[in-house]
């Protein structure tokens, strides 16, 4: 690799970086976290806008470049400080002369289409938004993608010529069969010119000098998804799934992303100009498996970022996390001496997949031909067994049955406790003398679409219509009778569910909705009831898909999510005054979220620890993702409510079961606790999730990783990490198994059991590898 190539700035980061990593294929620099990241791209770009101060710039959007706007923000406008000045020198930016961008021509990379540029989900929004108002950019010299100023047939608005934003891309190739196509395909044609002349403009320019990307979950850049021609230009194109999934959350649900298209510079743009200086970032252990195959593999269209490859100045800024599957973190993790058990584990299941046997087959000779487990120490004719025992101990561990023991469950979202383990939870529940606790710790009011909530107040007006709501008719309803009898709702609903009957579901769900009602608005008759019902219709029907909505539309949905989470758990006998939600105020359906505050977050977690007093404490446990998100906010509020809590209270037996779910897995060596998932157990879960989980049955948000409901990738998880299990103990350990228990086990849940020394050195490590050092928190 050549390395003179890299920048002053980027030298200095070298020590924190594997820049002689020979299996790659671009060179790459990696950080320790974050906020590091946004640190080292913000510098770069103003190191390269100091040398090109009229050059042609692209920058991306979404929240991966969440610091890297909020690092060029705060460097702008402290320049000539002390503590800039004193960082500027410490990564040898060459020159005190403060950046002037406004002679900078900014090209947007991308945009959904068709799309209003108002709408506060738009790209074209964004871009304004932070780019051009943000960094102070030139409007008037940029290029931007406003889908009102693209021309269609006659002029007409994208409204009347395509209906429901559908536009059917077979129209360039086939002939319409009516008028109305007729104008389609004269459309089509014309947002194709349009797309060639902005491919020309930027071309005029001599093509991007700096691009900055993320990457996408299947690998693309801009939205050139997997399959794109690396010569490819701007153009109007259908995305794939794991695309449409990443963007449901800003379009308002997969049902909106999967009918709308995109326009997207094309890699080919990207790449005209042979001297541009192109950056791709990721951070994460989530985009570990596509950082490797981006970065190892020849140029393919399988990995859209490897067109870069044919660029001198292409890089890609990692944070650790997101470099975990590169061959040379592995090579350097198997070689370094410092083993353990799980190291063990992890070495003797990867024989044993390269082989194709059982673990606990392989033999002396063969791990000491292996490459990686002749490393293991002291090794013998027990080795193999003294793995597979300490296996078996987990899978009886999670077997075991306990008494006399408090559980407090919690989630971040109104599902993660089922889809982490609710298995275990079944196991536990049936022993009378525990007491379980479920705390809700967000609304997750962003999790439930429009048009969920539009169909519910619709049955709900009906209902009303029709006098099928009948507690509304006592005297003091309006007053406080809304407030008693909530968990007649849940048992109603739940009644109905075991009589298969729909309509008396629905009138169980509008209870509960009218009670929200009044709550939230204050609602005090029946006439101010039916008013409200179609005031909320007209906002929601007026409201664009991904819009946020009103703090009070946000509660109701969020009230929705609660009333599931009851239903869930009094399946299981629970009762409705066991299940908590808090609220937590960082939760607000930002882009860029608030932090946990102390006062706010924290204390009503610490004030629900020393209520309860657990013994258990059950959490969503992800490691190091994109930036902070709601699992790791989450994560630290608990932590610290914990810390607070050991200071007033001996915590020395208090034990932390640590679950992840759809979005992040443990390994088989990770997992302390492993918890045995009979077809029975899996049916429930998929029967109670479709039954009671209402906002979710049409996986509206689903993980780019499966295309349906989350109870299905769950289950889908647990089989094959029940196959890792089986592939160590072998098939006759369980349909031999004495206990019938896990004779008809076929899937497996892994748990991670920590003490509170422990859990606290994890969330710590993980805040230090998410928020990065105390530089970013004094200065931002």
């Amino acid at each position: 690799m050549n390395l003179n190539s890299w920048s002053p700035l980027e030298e200095a980061f070298f020590p924190k970086s594997n820049f002689n990593d020979q299996n790659v294929k671009l060179p790459y620099l990696t950080v320790d976290n974050f906020p590091d990241l946004g640190l080292l791209t913000s510098l770069r770009f103003l190191e390269w806008v100091i040398q090109n101060p009229n050059g042609v710039i692209s920058l991306p959007t979404g929240k991966t470049p969440e610091y890297f706007i909020k690092w060029t923000h705060y460097l702008l406008k402290n320049w000539k400080s002390p503590k800039v000045s004193s960082l500027l020198e410490k990564y040898n930016f060459k020159t005190n002369q403060k950046p002037n961008l406004s002679n900078l021509k900014f090209v947007q990379i991308d945009e959904f289409y068709p799309l209003d540029p108002i709408q506060k989900n738009s790209f074209y929004d964004y871009v304004k938004h932070f780019y051009i108002d943000g960094f102070k950019l030139s409007l008037e010299k940029s290029l931007l993608i406003n889908s009102r100023e693209i021309d269609l047939y006659n002029k007409e608005p994208w409204e009347q010529v395509f209906p429901e934003s559908k536009i059917d891309l077979s129209l360039r190739y086939r002939n319409p069969i009516s008028l109305h196509e007729e104008k389609q395909q004269e459309s089509i044609y014309l947002i194709d010119q349009w797309c060639n002349e902005y491919e020309e403009k930027i071309r005029f320019l001599g093509g991007i000098g700096f691009f900055l990307g993320g990457i996408g979950p299947d690998g693309h850049i801009a939205f050139n998804v997997r399959g794109s021609d690396h010569n490819s230009t701007t153009r109007l194109m259908e995305t794939n799934f794991e695309t449409q999934a990443a963007a449901a959350t800003d379009l308002g649900g997969i049902e909106i992303s999967k009918n709308r298209l995109v326009i997207t510079i094309g890699l080919g743009t990207i790449t005209y100009n042979e001297n541009a200086t192109a950056i791709i970032i990721a951070a994460g252990e989530a985009k570990s498996a596509i950082i490797q195959k981006s970065l190892e593999s020849a140029p393919t269209i399988k990995f859209p970022a490897t067109c870069l490859q044919k660029l001198n100045n292409s890089r890609f800024y990692l944070t650790v996390g997101a470099t975990k599957k590169l061959t040379n973190y592995k090579k350097v993790y198997w070689e370094n001496k410092d083993w353990n058990l799980k190291k063990s584990q992890r070495a003797l299941l990867h024989l044993a997949k390269e082989k194709n046997i059982f673990g606990k087959k392989i033999s002396l000779n063969e791990l000491r031909e292996d490459s990686i487990c002749k490393n293991i120490p002291n090794l013998s004719e027990n080795t193999v067994s003294e793995i597979i025992d300490s296996i078996d101990a987990k899978v009886k561990k999670g077997i075991k049955q306990e008494k006399d023991q408090v559980y407090y469950h919690t989630g971040p979202h109104h599902d993660d406790i089922m889809l982490g383990m609710m298995p275990h939870i079944i196991h536990l529940i049936r022993e009378p003398t525990n007491k379980h606790i479920f705390t809700n710790m967000t609304s997750g009011f962003t999790s439930v679409t429009n048009s969920f909530i539009r169909k519910i107040i619709k049955k709900t007006l009906d209902l009303f219509h029709s006098d099928k709501i009948q507690m509304i008719n006592y005297d003091n309803f309006f007053t406080d009778g809304y407030k008693y009898r909530w968990d007649k709702d849940v048992y109603h609903y739940l009644d109905k569910i075991a009589n298969n009957d729909i309509q008396g579901q629905n009138r169980g769900l509008s209870h509960r909705v009218v009670r929200a009602l009044v709550e939230v608005y204050g609602v005090e008759s029946k006439k101010q009831l039916e008013k409200r019902l179609k005031t909320i219709l007209e906002e929601l029907d007026n409201s664009y898909d991904g819009q946020k909505n009103s703090p009070k539309i946000q509660k109701l949905k969020g009230m929705v999510r609660e009333y599931e989470e009851e239903l869930v758990w009094a399946n299981y006998g629970v009762r409705v005054q066991d299940v908590n939600h808090l609220r937590l105020g960082f939760y607000q359906g930002e882009i860029f979220t608030e932090q946990p505050e102390d006062l706010r977050d924290v204390a009503p977690v610490l004030e629900q620890l020393k209520k309860i007093n657990p013994t258990v404490i059950s959490l969503a446990l992800d490691p190091e993702g994109s930036g902070p998100d709601t699992h790791y906010k989450v994560l630290q509020t608990i932590a610290e409510a914990v810390r607070q809590w050991s200071k007033i209270k001996d915590l020395s037996n208090l034990r932390i079961w640590g679950y992840r779910n759809v979005w992040y897995k443990f390994d088989l060596a990770e997992a302390d606790i492993i918890v045995p998932v009979t077809l029975n157990s899996l049916s429930i879960m998929n029967s109670t999730f479709m039954n009671c989980y209402l906002s979710q049955k049409e996986a509206s948000f689903p993980s780019y990783d499966f295309d349906g409901p989350f109870s299905e990738l769950s289950q889908k998880i647990w089989v094959n990490q029940h196959r890792d299990l089986q592939l160590m103990l072998g098939r006759d350990y369980w349909y031999r198994n004495e206990s019938p228990h896990l004779r008809a086990v076929h899937g497996a849940v892994y748990l991670k059991e920590m003490n509170v020394s422990s859990f606290l050195s994890i969330a710590r490590n993980l805040a230090d590898a998410v928020e990065g050092s105390a530089l970013f928190k004094d200065s931002i």
